[in-house]
């Protein structure tokens, strides 16, 4: 308490001894009572004097803070394949029931496959492991927390970032548990798979197979290739200790349009434990013909080659960038075209497109001749200011020309283009709105509409390069992007006439790993319809048994996972409303497990990422050791803190109590005995 408060404290009771002894003792008659209706008097003033004055008590609390101790585990299909699923179980048992750990850490559980997420329950099903999302995770958890973490693993990762890189950033020391076989058998097995998902009718297509050995003796196998009960293809290969890994490309032809399964297959070798990891199935899907697609600008800019990468991301498809006459002289060759700003040197290229009524995307910017582009089309007019503006985009979650997944506009860098207002006189669809400093304005920053039979779309702005480079920082992949450029120019190249019901698949899966169908459904004024009910029946080519599945609505999608379907090839039909759309499709779910491709546990890497982070790494044999050494580790110690909480006199509510009371207890005594 501060000096001043204190001598303010004094002087209030001074004054208020001051005022009690002049009105009962010097200017009231003398009576028995006067010095109790002085006491009174005097409480009642000094109280109310006090909470004038208002003095802060400062009240310091002490709180002990144990520190956290991490506990990640491994849930994949693979644990229950290495038959490890007891000692997991036992090893979780033990650390809840362990008092010495318990009394010193504070305690958490999670658990990881294909995601990472707050332990409910294990169940070893998880058809893929990310063993880097524990890392990635739990240091945003935990950044600035004593956490030690113990990490109940075989090691073996099937996708994701390399967990080994991931863990060097990660701040807290490492304890995994490694379960699985330290015994090296012999094997051998397919290791990787190279092949173009999709292929041209009546080309070749490359297929590069990886086949690797572990053992010490030399020892003859033989590859096939094989399709349904035909060989494709049949090789004679020699191991040994020295010469253990071969790559095979086999030429297969393209000859039938559509889906073709495959199977790749090493002869197992005598005595192989796992045999599981000596075939790998792969499909192709042939096509007819790809789509070719014309970018067609006049300057130089990165949006232009981030464009060009995105499309060519997709097989289907292939860009040249051409200037206006170099595209006027090969237009035939085009099915799409993308005109990058376009100025007044584009005016015969906008003659063609027009007269052959062909799809186009147009991309503006701050280079774009916009007195020109209101000249040449009656669709849209932009104002022109002279001046330019960077416009963050909002995703119209309303949009339904076409899904848009998983795209997070709101993270990326603005684009820039003409400021001023656009006016529509043909209907319209806003895809991005545009947002300045935090406010959305009702001005489209990408629309798609229809004329006359033909698709087009327009941004509004350049930068789609920093959206890329963004979209890779946030997901270590430009995939959604490049979905994104993917699904705009799917719209643009297409001219099948616009539908009510809408799916989105793949025409196979390579395992039955997220396999997930997406649909959108629209009224007869096509508007998206959130309360429509959407099935889907999907028949065993081969075993003709039929399976109905509900789509569940997912924001402005429906969407149905239909990963527990045995692979193999499946017809089906998705209905809306009992029947008032259908529409129908085939897949294929490959026949493949990559969680079942591995013999033993990566005993070298967990180690490595031990030592790395100064933990240690131990068997499920070592539970013990492990409980002790985090008991007796003096790096993980309670801390004590203490708080500070600053308590005005005003929040006691005694104070005021007391003074009520006073003021009663003398207005009593002095109506008591006649003195009011």
């Amino acid at each position: 308490m501060q000096t001043a408060t204190v001598l303010y404290i004094i002087l209030a009771g001074i004054a208020a001894l001051l005022i009690a002894l002049f009105q009962y003792i010097y200017k009231s008659k003398k009576r028995k009572l006067n010095p109790v209706f002085a006491l009174l008097r005097f409480v009642t003033i000094f109280a109310i004097l006090l909470l004038i004055v208002n003095p802060k008590f400062e009240k310091i609390t002490l709180t002990n803070e144990k520190p956290k101790l991490l506990v990640a585990i491994d849930d994949s299909q693979s644990i229950s394949f290495l038959e490890q699923v007891d000692d997991v179980n036992n090893l979780v048992n033990t650390i809840e029931n362990s008092e010495a750990l318990n009394d010193k850490f504070d305690v958490a559980y999670y658990s990881f496959g294909d995601d990472f997420e707050v332990l409910d329950s294990l169940s070893f099903e998880s058809s893929q492991t990310n063993i880097a999302t524990v890392f990635n995770n739990l240091e945003q958890i935990y950044k600035n927390t004593n956490a030690p973490t113990i990490v109940i693993t075989d090691g073996n990762q099937t996708y994701g970032n390399d967990y080994e890189f991931v863990s060097n950033t990660y701040s807290q020391p490492l304890f995994p548990v490694i379960l699985g076989d330290t015994i090296s058998y012999s094997d051998i097995r397919i290791q990787q798979l190279n092949v173009n998902k999709y292929a041209y009718l009546k080309n070749k297509f490359p297929v590069e197979i990886i086949v690797v050995y572990n053992g010490s003796s030399n020892i003859t196998s033989q590859l096939t290739v094989s399709s349904g009960n035909s060989v494709i293809h049949r090789e004679t290969i020699e191991f040994s200790n020295t010469n253990n890994s071969k790559t095979v490309t086999v030429t297969i032809p393209a000859n039938k349009v559509g889906v073709t399964t495959y199977n790749a297959t090493i002869a197992p070798i005598d005595n192989e434990k796992n045999t599981t990891n000596n075939s790998k199935p792969f499909a192709v899907d042939v096509i007819d013909q790809k789509t070719n697609i014309a970018i067609v600008s006049t300057i130089s800019h990165p949006d232009i080659g981030v464009l060009r990468k995105a499309i060519e991301s997709n097989e289907h498809r292939s860009v040249d960038i051409l200037s206006p006459n170099e595209y006027l002289d090969n237009k035939d060759d085009y099915q799409m075209v993308i005109l990058y700003q376009p100025n007044s040197s584009f005016r015969s290229v906008f003659d063609a497109l027009d007269q052959e009524s062909k799809n186009r995307f147009i991309v503006t910017g701050p280079q774009t001749d916009f007195m020109f582009l209101n000249n040449i089309q009656s669709v849209y007019q932009q104002e022109i200011t002279g001046q330019l503006e960077d416009y963050q985009a909002v995703l119209n979650d309303n949009f339904g020309t076409f899904i848009i997944n998983e795209l997070n506009v709101s993270n990326f860098p603005p684009l820039r283009s003409e400021f001023g207002s656009i006016e529509f006189d043909k209907p319209f669809e806003t895809l991005l709105y545009k947002q300045i400093n935090g406010t959305i304005i009702q001005e489209p920053l990408m629309v798609t509409f229809e004329e006359l039979g033909r698709r087009e779309a327009v941004l509004f702005g350049e930068g789609l390069w920093r959206w890329r480079a963004q979209n890779y920082l946030d997901n270590r992949t430009f995939e959604v992007f490049d979905d994104f450029m993917s699904k705009i120019v799917q719209y643009i190249a297409s001219n099948k006439r616009r539908s009510r019901l809408n799916i989105e698949y793949e025409s196979f899966y390579n395992g039955n790993n997220n396999v997930k169908i997406q649909a959108q459904f629209f009224n007869k004024n096509y508007e998206f319809d959130g309360r429509a009910s959407l099935n889907i029946t999907l028949t065993n080519i081969k075993t003709n048994t039929a399976t109905t599945i509900p789509f569940v609505l997912k924001q402005n999608n429906y969407e149905v996972d239909i990963s527990s379907l045995d692979p193999g090839t499946y017809k089906f039909t998705v209905s809306a409303n009992n029947g008032e759309l259908s529409q129908t499709g085939e897949l294929t779910i490959l026949d493949y497990s990559v969680e079942k491709q591995f013999l033993n546990a990566n005993v070298t890497k967990l180690q490595e990422v031990a030592t790395n982070s100064q933990g240690t790494a131990y068997f499920t044999s070592q539970t013990e050791a492990l409980i002790n050494d985090l008991v007796n580790d003096s790096r993980f110690a309670t801390i004590q803190k203490s708080s500070k909480n600053v308590v005005p006199l005003i929040d006691f509510k005694f104070l005021l109590a007391l003074i009520a009371l006073s003021l009663a207890i003398e207005w009593f005594l002095r109506k008591y005995n006649g003195l009011i």
